[in-house]
């Protein structure tokens, strides 16, 4: 039975998780993007606040070490998220979360930098730079590209894919600073604040690109993106998230990210009518083999493990 609980929560983050790139894409519709990054988060940081404080005492920072994970996950992590919504301008949903699946690649990479003892084999430098290999298939420049306008999935060049690509790089510092800081805090609690302190930017940044409030149109489409985003895919998304990561492995949660572009993909392809080329499968699957050689020990180790306790 917890099995089987264990997988529908696996297969749920994947569908909320993946379904947040279309509806990214629906949103741009209706508002500008860093306003759309902003909302998202402004009320995904409400959600996670309010169930922290309705599920511990220790729902703020009180330590140097908190307020340090708070900073650098509102800062890289959220604050850094927001270039996905500006790059999904020119790029369609299904390539966005293709590119973003690069992430558990980079953060071998960026703890190799950043978190000492984290070192890399040569098999796992081969890995590497075939994950980023696969990236490349897909953020390659598509001769004569046209920028369509916000929200159309159309390309200006490679320009959309390599912001998501920064967008995927601050997000893995992020993560990599808030595991070196240490902090004591409850993650939820911990993302919470991180997510308003990255809403914060998001206002800011908006303010300062000039984007207008008169080019936002309230819809119902505009309504149900927002709710998704930040109801389902941050809120309720996270709480799954965090809840399988406190029984399984980081590797393990993780490998959700190869399932990710697989939903995104679909929904786009179905809902949004968004082309899906064959260099944006061939190169998820390059970035998927990349990640393998790259883990190769410890995904035998979990297999290992989870046939022996399946006996």
């Amino acid at each position: 039975m917890s099995r089987t609980r264990d997988l529908s929560a696996f297969l749920v983050m994947a569908l909320l998780f993946g379904g947040a790139f279309p509806a990214i894409e629906v949103g741009l519709r209706y508002l500008p993007p860093l306003a759309l990054a902003a909302v998202r988060y402004a009320v995904s940081a409400a959600i996670l606040l309010t169930y922290a404080g309705a599920t511990t005492d220790y729902w703020r920072p009180r330590t140097r070490a908190d307020r340090t994970a708070v900073l650098a996950g509102g800062v890289f992590f959220i604050g850094g998220s927001g270039l996905t919504f500006v790059g999904q301008q020119y790029t369609t949903a299904g390539v966005a979360a293709v590119v973003f699946s690069a992430i558990p690649i980079l953060t071998v990479l960026v703890a190799h930098v950043l978190l000492p003892g984290e070192r890399v084999s040569r098999r796992g430098v081969v890995g590497l730079l075939l994950g980023f290999v696969g990236v490349a298939i897909v953020v390659r420049p598509e001769s004569g590209a046209v920028a369509p306008g916000p929200g159309l999935g159309g390309g200006a060049g490679p320009l959309g894919e390599l912001l998501v690509f920064a967008a995927a790089l601050s997000v893995t510092v992020g993560t990599v600073l808030v595991r070196r800081s240490g902090p004591s805090m409850p993650t939820v609690a911990l993302t919470g604040w991180a997510m308003a302190l990255g809403a914060g930017m998001q206002v800011g940044l908006s303010a300062a690109v000039g984007e207008s409030v008169e080019s936002v149109r309230l819809a119902p489409a505009a309504v149900l993106a927002v709710g998704y985003l930040a109801v389902l895919a941050s809120g309720v998304g996270f709480v799954v998230y965090f809840d399988l990561l406190s029984r399984f492995g980081p590797l393990e949660v993780n490998l959700v990210s190869y399932l990710v572009p697989v939903v995104s993909v679909v929904v786009g392809w179905g809902l949004l009518d968004e082309p899906v080329s064959a260099s944006t499968l061939v190169g998820f699957g390059v970035v998927a083999a990349g990640f393998l050689l790259l883990k190769e020990k410890e995904l035998a180790a979990e297999l290992a493990r989870y046939r022996g306790a399946a006996r």
